[in-house]
């Protein structure tokens, strides 16, 4: 067997795993994997942001958008420690890329050389990336590459999946020995636990006895491709589904019985559906303190009164919050599979049973149109939020990937935004990281080529990262980016207008020292983008938006879309969210219901 260097090793083993790409920033510690790069590189491509953040976030929408993981290569030190905000978003939200990091050589450990860190164990940098990924490898020799490679993938692939971390010393990429490339590991998707017969025969008689189920499908459910089951279960029983934002898109946008996000920011007949179920059948997503509305009976759910069927490929989210009635561990395509192959025995569970209750959700449904539907069509200057969102919804092409970061908008999103394929709504959902919609259009648009991806970001979130309109330029990626441009950290000074009698701090932009009331600044967005050699136009008139846009995503070139929001439209909360112990706020439209 011909002896190899490391990272000729590395580059091998991506290569019999179908990596198509590797995202990174060069640095001094990983120069050797680079030039193992180069040899390959008609079979994998090196793609370098101006960021390692970035190259994370790129990482972590090119999975959702296509189930397969690619990885990422950071140098020793800063580079490397740039990666903890992408790795965090990933973990949180189910989403797996290999992140390769260089360290010390071995030789200098524990000698404090450049970039080390030592307090506590000699190049110990994977103890900094440990709360943030699945799994941390530190192979030291070139003959522990194949071993790590091949428990890297697998611990990135099966069950829950989640991004891994290799941590290589330098040396290792250039050091030579004679071992074999490993096996390739199955890929995302080849292990499905299913239910066994008894936990299905109980799931069907919680479905049986009920009167008023509803469905809470999430990112498992998206993953797992439930969307084609779920959307013939939801045909078949009449049952209304309650997404969260990563499991948008997996039932049809357009059906009454598809009734949206849940929480705070919710949609109101989601909210009502909550309260007022008997039934809560949650398929891979988890209830966290926003889609719980804090967990307050009454006012998103009503647990324990009501009955929760809950499905979870990873068995340390069962219980997390409410106590299942019944809890399984089961692959959410399979349980849905299962729910239908076995719903022809059951006689007792028929698409009229839930008759009463669908007419209940259609009073809520048009309740809730009546009230928000009129501003959907209100021209003004600045521009009506909804605006925005209704435009949007009728000049982006179907298959659109829309890309979002955390903020006012996003909540307006989750609110009203109809997705109507399933992982073409990405959001940075469980860590909510300003910058990943920004820079995720990336790494969807190298995903889906052929697709239009549009990045929706705060004008907060675009300034955190505005170097990406110059990586879109040099690899010739046709991504829009929409900044929703209200001159301010707009979710926290809602926050602050809420909470705190409109006592303004830190959070709105003005120009010099002059604060709230003065001449409110931001760059200009739309010169930035010219001056990376993108396109870019400013956007003040509600009249000027569809036809910005469409034009925008038929040049198929990068572009800025800088759109001027008004600041003083807030979404409607149909739930509340608490920050303990400042008293939480009753809902703006609706109220708590409480079993």
């Amino acid at each position: 067997m011909a002896s190899r260097k490391g990272g000729e090793i590395i580059v091998d083993y991506l290569i019999k795993q179908k990596v198509p790409y590797v995202f990174g920033i060069c640095g001094h510690g990983n120069v050797g994997i680079l030039d193992a790069l180069h040899e390959r590189k008609d079979e994998i491509k090196y793609v370098s942001p101006r960021h390692e953040q970035c190259a994370g976030h790129m990482a972590d929408g090119y999975f959702r958008v296509k189930h397969a993981p690619v990885a990422t290569l950071t140098s020793t030190g800063p580079g490397s420690a740039n990666m903890v905000m992408s790795l965090a978003t990933a973990l949180s939200d189910s989403s797996a890329f290999l992140a390769i990091t260089a360290n010390v050589p071995t030789s200098q450990a524990n000698r404090a050389p450049f970039q080390e860190l030592y307090k506590h164990n000699q190049a110990d940098f994977a103890q900094v990336l440990r709360p943030v990924v699945k799994r941390s490898f530190q192979p030291s020799r070139v003959d522990m590459l194949p071993l790590a490679l091949r428990q890297s993938f697998d611990t990135m692939l099966t069950g829950r999946p989640g991004p891994v971390n290799m941590d290589i010393p330098y040396n290792v990429f250039q050091e030579e020995d004679d071992v074999a490339t490993p096996p390739a590991t199955p890929a995302f998707g080849a292990h499905r636990p299913a239910l066994s017969e008894t936990d299905l025969a109980s799931a069907l008689d919680l479905v049986a006895a009920a009167q008023r189920p509803v469905f809470f499908i999430g990112q498992g459910a998206t993953l797992a491709g439930a969307g084609p089951a779920l959307t013939e279960l939801q045909a078949r029983l009449g049952i209304p589904v309650i997404t969260s934002p990563n499991g948008m898109g997996c039932v049809p946008a357009g059906d009454p019985l598809t009734l949206g996000f849940i929480g705070r920011n919710g949609a109101y007949p989601a909210n009502q559906a909550g309260r007022h179920a008997d039934l809560v059948i949650c398929v891979g997503t988890r209830f966290d303190d926003r889609s719980s509305s804090t967990w307050m009976p009454g006012y998103s759910w009503n647990f324990p009164a009501t009955r929760l069927l809950q499905v979870d490929l990873d068995p340390v989210e069962l219980g997390r919050n409410y106590p299942p009635t019944l809890g399984v561990i089961a692959d959410a395509r399979v349980f849905c599979q299962q729910l239908l192959g076995a719903l022809a025995g059951r006689a007792d569970i028929q698409r009229e049973n839930f008759s009463a209750w669908r007419e209940q959700v259609a009073g809520w449904c048009k309740e809730w149109q009546d009230f928000v539907r009129p501003n959907f069509d209100a021209i003004t200057t600045p521009i009506r939020p909804e605006y925005v969102v209704g435009t949007l919804q009728k000049v982006l092409p179907e298959d659109v990937i829309l890309t979002l970061d955390s903020g006012v908008h996003h909540n307006w999103f989750m609110q009203f935004w109809q997705a109507r394929r399933p992982a073409s709504m990405l959001n940075s959902w469980g860590y909510s990281s300003m910058g990943f919609g920004v820079c995720s259009v990336l790494g969807a648009q190298l995903a889906a080529p052929d697709r239009p991806c549009v990045a929706v970001v705060g004008d907060g979130g675009f300034m955190m990262a505005p170097y990406v309109v110059a990586t879109a330029v040099e690899y010739e990626l046709p991504c829009v980016w929409i900044v929703w441009n209200n001159f301010a950290w707009g979710a926290i000074r809602d926050l602050q207008y809420g909470l705190f009698q409109g006592r303004e701090m830190g959070t709105a932009f003005y120009k010099g020292a002059q604060g709230p009331g003065g001449e409110r600044y931001n760059p200009d967005f739309a010169a930035w983008a010219r001056a990376c050699g993108a396109d870019g136009i400013t956007i003040t008139r509600s009249e000027d938006l569809a036809a910005a846009v469409e034009q925008a995503v038929k040049n198929r070139r990068p572009c800025v879309i800088d759109v001027h929001v008004d600041s003083e439209v807030r979404p409607p909360s149909t739930g509340t969210w608490q920050l303990p112990p400042i008293p939480y706020t009753e809902p703006m439209f609706g109220k708590p219901w409480v079993a």
